[in-house]
């Protein structure tokens, strides 16, 4: 897949997958009114903020490189040519998903929102479901011996923040 090609299919897929489950779907929740805090506790609106401004642009960076790295997108329908390990893809195996429930999660101690946190709780589940199922069996067979010692060295979830090489 030509770059210019696997950029836009990628804008494309940014817009249509992240953009509805972590743009679209929160704003049907909260209209993007801020209910009184959780908890009470105003802080936690602070690291909602917080969440918010580090995961978008993790997304970012994440879909420019399965473009530019990858030659291809995120989009099952489009995969990456080469498996894309640098970046946040050191630290952590699937930045994207990490990324797009920090965005929800965000979201949700912004505005206050039990059930766009309950929301965030089953994306999350999905996508644990679909790396386990699908995503990560379909790495295995495309990549081989490479995608088996880069998830010896990367953990899949929770970042390690010491950089694998």
């Amino acid at each position: 897949m030509r770059r210019a090609l696997a950029l836009l299919g990628s804008a494309m897929f940014l817009v249509i997958a992240p953009g509805t489950l972590a743009v679209y779907v929160p704003w049907t929740f909260t209209r993007w009114r801020m209910a009184p805090p959780l908890l009470g506790f105003v802080p936690l609106r602070i690291l909602g903020g917080l969440m918010i401004a580090a995961g978008l642009p993790v997304l970012l960076d994440c879909f420019a490189r399965f473009a530019i790295q990858g030659l291809g997108t995120p989009a099952p329908v489009a995969p990456p040519q080469r498996l894309v390990v640098t970046g946040l893809y050191r630290y952590v195996r699937n930045p994207i998903y990490v990324a797009v429930v920090s965005l929800i999660f965000g979201q949700a101690l912004l505005f206050g929102s039990v059930s766009l946190l309950e929301y965030g709780l089953a994306v999350w589940l999905g996508f644990f479901v679909w790396v386990l199922l699908f995503e990560e069996p379909t790495l295995r067979g495309k990549f081989s011996k490479e995608y088996e010692d880069y998830c010896a060295r990367v953990p899949r979830w929770i970042p390690r923040f010491r950089a694998s090489g």
